[in-house]
């Protein structure tokens, strides 16, 4: 480990492994069962503590704390955490459970992730989203900022969050949601194009979509649907309705 790319005022416990080129900035502290892999970067003034491993080409800025002394944690490549965010610094009374954010991600500033929670690759959390325990992102949501996602819900893939709402039940994929508390407003068509470049498969989740959530929550038909359509994407789309707890 090349002390060059340390600052003289960061603290670092014995044990914690950092890749010869990572880079600490100034009053870092770094405890000893974290692991920084190969191109991390971190600004001045980071916290982080627990179990922690953190992979390539990350990069935390400014006044960030990551984990605590009983949490396990896991961010993956190339994901950028802004400045004052929080991730898993609340210590439950029973086990911590383990936070994952995969990778390519991009929290913004004052986000705040409790334990349990699982995030997919390509997803944005704005300004001063609040994401409680057991919250699982599935790939490429946005989220808008001042937003909230209550515990235990599930948010699609593709799914975007219009900013300031309060998510008290899962999101199916591919949809606008937005409110307080939030409602599905519709197909985030967008982001369908982008994730489906086939346009049959768009347009069978759009006949899906009409069926199931066009006049309130059909679950029952969701569910033959997820069982008996022959298009994989609107079986996809119809199995997370069914599941749901909307």
């Amino acid at each position: 480990m090349s002390h060059n790319n340390i600052h003289k005022t960061a603290i670092i416990e014995d044990g914690a492994k950092i890749a010869s080129d990572v880079i600490i900035g100034p009053f870092c502290y770094i405890a000893k069962d974290v692991i920084l892999k190969s191109g991390c970067k971190l600004e001045s003034n980071v916290i982080l503590k627990g179990k922690l491993k953190i992979d390539k080409d990350v990069r935390i800025f400014s006044f960030c704390t990551i984990g605590c002394e009983k949490s396990n944690i896991e961010i993956g490549t190339k994901t950028h955490i802004r400045e004052f965010c929080q991730i898993g610094t609340q210590e439950s009374k029973n086990k911590n459970k383990k936070i994952t954010i995969g990778s390519n991600n991009f929290l913004m500033g004052y986000v705040q992730i409790l334990n349990g929670v699982k995030m997919g690759e390509y997803c944005i959390l704005t300004n001063a989203v609040k994401l409680y325990e057991n919250v699982k992102c599935n790939e490429k949501v946005i989220i808008g900022g001042l937003s909230t996602i209550e515990a235990n819900n599930t948010i699609g893939t593709g799914v975007m969050i219009g900013g300031a709402s309060v998510i008290n039940h899962d999101i199916p994929p591919f949809t606008l949601a937005e409110g307080n508390k939030a409602s599905v407003k519709g197909l985030n068509l967008i982001g369908l194009r982008r994730i489906l470049e086939n346009k049959k498969n768009i347009e069978e989740i759009k006949i899906i979509y009409k069926k199931v959530l066009g006049d309130g929550i059909d679950k029952k038909l969701a569910k033959e649907i997820s069982q008996n359509h022959k298009n994989e994407y609107a079986r996809e789309f119809a199995a997370f309705i069914a599941s749901s707890n909307m």
